[in-house]
């Protein structure tokens, strides 16, 4: 299944952010909705500026137009600012775009555990993110980072326990 770009990803004007206060607010947001919907669409949880700069999100080739550098940091800005992404260097070269928040991530994997009748059941990081039990779940797949991330906040809820086994980590359901 394709990626479906909104109408605006083939307007031009797209391309560079309008010096309206209003007009530039709809873009931003028009923006920061398209960013989410590719991250989630291609499962790409971590990017570089610089990657993400090549890639077709900020890059329409068929209109020959890409989004300035110095706009796709006000972008990355704005989605930090509404809590959907995270720098992961001091210098904001890669950065963590969550089209769902840790905390989401742990209510979806508990949903899993609870239904499945699997509380007081240890797996490892990998069952939970790559094994067979969970290929039809949306949390299959799910970048390692974010992972730990969505286990500590269900860790912080008393659900879950991080601990460490002979071969990695693992995760122990309440």
């Amino acid at each position: 299944m394709s990626f479906a770009w909104p109408w605006q990803y083939s307007f031009p004007p797209f391309f560079t952010l309008q010096p309206n206060g209003e007009t530039r607010q709809k873009q931003l947001s028009a923006w920061c909705a398209l960013a989410l919907a590719y991250s989630q669409r291609h499962r790409l949880p971590a990017m570089t500026v610089r990657e993400a700069q090549d890639s077709p999100l900020f890059a329409n080739r068929r209109l020959q137009r890409k989004l300035p550098l110095e706009s796709i940091q006000v972008v990355l800005e704005e989605l930090r600012k509404n809590g959907n992404l995270e720098w992961l260097d001091k210098n904001k070269t890669s950065f963590l775009i969550m089209w769902r928040r840790p905390e989401e991530w742990g209510k979806l994997i508990y949903q899993w555990v609870s239904k499945n009748g699997l509380t007081n059941s240890v797996f490892t990081l990998y069952e939970l993110a790559s094994g067979d039990d969970t290929e039809n779940e949306e949390f299959h797949g799910l970048d390692e980072t974010m992972l730990l991330r969505a286990l500590q906040a269900l860790q912080q809820e008393h659900k879950a326990e991080i601990i460490t086994l002979d071969d990695g980590r693992g995760v122990k359901f309440f």
